[in-house]
């Protein structure tokens, strides 16, 4: 009887094991690329589901209500029906709410629970939430030395607290603004001892973080963009856990982006810039080893920026 319940035992132990490692399978993936002028889902058995023309972009979400939230541009936002391909909202930031004439770029949004879509203008240095109409429902002030319209921001989010937090791209700091616009939070990212190189390859750094996560355990995740890393910082900005450049086996990072944390705990990361040897998104565990990658230079090319991880039935996995 023990030796029965020893061997079922295993059994289950390995069945579980597989079930966790080979859930990628079930993977599918939209993702971005402004090189290929292209948005599309790829389906995990490799076929296109779904795609539209576009132009530059840095995010994108698949929405509850299985529609799609894009940019087709700097600034022109679009929510289409994938299945139908009809939009059924857009907002334009080259021209609404006081913006005509003025240098704006996007590289953040967001629809939020009480439906209204926030959005990060850089080059005017503000967030606003707009309702269905675009009548600015809210507006706080960013704190930039120097506005620019392509480096004021990277990826913005309004977190469960009410607050947004900021990668703001430029200046290598990430910064949480409360709901009145106050830095209540910041965390400088460092260079770690080295200097500046411009580029976006594999062979420059700095430190222009693209995306920031605050965690369930109140840390926060932030990838340094050109820095070729992840790190988790603490409230009290402590740095207790990295991953670098060369730290995955057989892969290298370049211009680490998009993040996203998997129930389990994985983080999957986009890898942008990094050439066709490596893979342009990765999920990895917390002790650095890989457990899934999406590579496809046919579809996407080497700017694969912004990506979202599905599962089946047009359903987020991570939320």
């Amino acid at each position: 009887m023990k030796k029965q319940f020893l061997f079922l035992t295993l059994v289950a132990l390995v069945s579980l094991f597989n079930s966790s490692t080979l859930v990628a399978k079930d993977y599918r993936v939209l993702a971005a690329d402004s090189s290929k002028r292209r948005i599309a889902i790829i389906g995990a058995d490799g076929k296109t589901e779904w795609e539209y023309k576009i132009g530059p972009i840095h995010d994108l979400h698949l929405l509850p209500n299985g529609n799609i939230l894009f940019q087709k541009n700097w600034t022109h936002l679009l929510e289409i029906h994938p299945k139908t391909g009809k939009t059924v909202w857009e907002y334009d930031s080259a021209t609404m709410n006081g913006n005509k004439g003025k240098r704006v770029e996007v590289h953040a949004f967001q629809r939020l629970e009480n439906g209204l879509t926030m959005i990060a203008e850089s080059g005017v240095s503000r967030i606003i939430e707009v309702n269905k109409k675009g009548e600015i429902q809210k507006e706080i002030k960013l704190k930039v030395k120097k506005p620019h319209p392509h480096k004021d921001t990277r990826l913005v989010r309004k977190i469960a607290n009410g607050n947004y937090l900021v990668s703001h791209e430029g200046q290598g700091i990430v910064r949480e603004y409360n709901a009145k616009g106050k830095v209540v939070w910041e965390f400088e990212v460092p260079l770690f001892g080295k200097k500046k190189k411009g580029g976006h390859g594999l062979g420059a750094f700095g430190n222009s973080t693209f995306c920031s996560l605050r965690l369930k355990n109140g840390n926060t995740l932030i990838s340094t963009g050109n820095g070729h890393s992840v790190i988790e910082v603490t409230p009290e900005k402590k740095i207790v856990w990295k991953l670098d450049q060369n730290d995955l086996k057989g892969i290298q990072l370049a211009w680490v982006t998009t993040l996203e944390v998997h129930p389990n705990g994985n983080i999957i990361l986009g890898n942008c810039h990094a050439g066709p040897k490596n893979p342009q998104i990765i999920e990895i565990t917390k002790d650095k080893k890989v457990v899934w990658t999406f590579k496809d230079f046919e579809r996407f090319g080497n700017s694969l920026s912004n990506s979202q991880v599905l599962g089946k039935n047009w359903k987020k996995v991570i939320r």
